[in-house]
């Protein structure tokens, strides 16, 4: 299991290094100001305002990270976080549109302005808006997962 993003293991900075440059790369915007040092940055994508989180290429894909902001939205902590099946973000009605949404940031690496419904661990039911979920991929080119990030949710009854 990965260990909680914290100053004992720099909050995750090789995994926030491959958010970033995953994104830069695909979308040619940042997710952070580019002149923070790798710690510091890992810092502030995890203490962000914004969600950002991410999931492996398995064939039923495990979350790997999320922020802060995940953690509050989805209501979870990081051992269930990253022990969780990504589909699971999602109610099952809405799982199949979740499914080929990704298959579309597999094939063309990002979408963005994406808007869906989500559900926190304890059922709660939250519209994202203007998300932008993209592949994430090695300096080496391999595919490792994907990711999402998005700055407006609000809660549904």
């Amino acid at each position: 299991m990965t260990p909680f993003p914290d100053p004992s293991n720099d909050f995750l900075c090789d995994h926030a290094r491959l958010l970033r440059m995953s994104y830069r790369s695909l979308t040619g915007r940042d997710l952070l100001d580019p002149a923070l040092d790798d710690r510091e940055a890992a810092r502030q994508l995890f203490e962000a305002p914004f969600a950002v989180l991410s999931h492996n290429a398995a064939p039923d894909p495990i979350l790997t990270y999320g922020n802060r902001r995940v953690l509050d939205l989805f209501e979870l902590d990081w051992a269930h976080l990253t022990r969780m099946p990504s589909r699971l973000t999602a109610e099952a009605p809405d799982r199949e549109e979740r499914a080929r949404l990704l298959a579309q940031v597999t094939a063309h690496g990002f979408i963005d302005h994406y808007s869906g419904v989500r559900v926190s661990s304890r059922g709660r039911r939250f519209r994202i808006e203007g998300a932008v979920v993209w592949n994430l991929i090695d300096r080496e080119g391999r595919y490792l997962g994907q990711a999402a990030t998005f700055s407006r949710w609000r809660p549904l009854l």
